[in-house]
């Protein structure tokens, strides 16, 4: 929502009310008020509870939004980490076999996409470099 706009309508709701309820004009005393001013008084009323009804329909939408997307993130969060488990599970399994042929594999096997990957990243810094001088 809005803050400019929550200002005025909170300004708007409680325009008009003292700490005892609904200002008197200085003219009248309590007695003296008429139809025509409590009239205008239960219309006042029923403005703000209008808006009122407004701003907690307003919230209500909002909470219900954020409910949602906290339910689809929870669900996500516990799709990732059912993934995340079995990864663990898988490296856990390949890191407790006694094979010292495995991890010799593994170990080369890192190495060599490394130096691919170190080797493919120089090659087109250095073309880059070289087409800039042209």
């Amino acid at each position: 929502m809005n803050p400019r706009r929550d200002r005025n309508a909170r300004t708007a709701l409680f325009d008009g009310i003292e700490e005892g309820g609904i200002r008197a004009s200085s003219s009248y005393s309590s007695h003296e008020i008429d139809e025509q001013e409590n009239d205008r008084a239960v219309d006042g009323l029923q403005d703000r509870v209008n808006l009122l009804k407004r701003l907690s329909g307003d919230i209500h939408e909002e909470v219900d939004g954020h409910n949602r997307m906290l339910d689809r993130m929870g669900n996500e969060m516990d799709a990732s980490r059912g993934v995340l488990s079995g990864t663990m599970d898988k490296f856990k399994m390949v890191f407790e076999t006694k094979s010292s042929r495995r991890m010799c594999t593994l170990v080369a096997s890192f190495v060599v996409v490394f130096l691919v990957v170190y080797y493919l990243t120089s090659y087109i810094y250095l073309n880059n470099m070289l087409s800039s001088m042209d």
